[in-house]
């Protein structure tokens, strides 16, 4: 069993001075993120489903091998309940295809 250990996003501002250099900027954070940890959760897409280019940029950030869970969108876990979700998971499934 391979078990990987990482967080519920990255994009924290009081982990700036913590686990951020103070002067690294925001867009830099993912890239450095991930020379600490091998993955981690994509926690903005519970809220509002990214765009198709917000996930090729987090593909392009990260290493070869790096590990991202997409949590699922509230609409569909809160809203439909996991009923009639067809078009809903494979919009995401689309948009997500493009982290690799």
């Amino acid at each position: 069993m391979t078990v990987l250990v990482g967080t519920s996003g990255w994009q924290y501002d009081d982990w700036r001075g913590r686990f951020y250099p103070d002067d690294l900027p925001k867009r830099a954070w993912l890239g450095f993120f991930a020379t600490r940890f091998p993955t981690v959760e994509v926690n903005n897409s519970f809220y509002r489903l990214p765009s198709a280019d917000a996930f090729a940029r987090w593909r392009a950030e990260t290493p070869e091998g790096f590990a991202v869970a997409v949590k699922a969108s509230r609409f569909i876990t809160h809203i439909r309940r996991m009923r009639d979700c067809r078009d809903p998971v494979e919009l995401l499934w689309t948009r997500a295809r493009a982290l690799g």
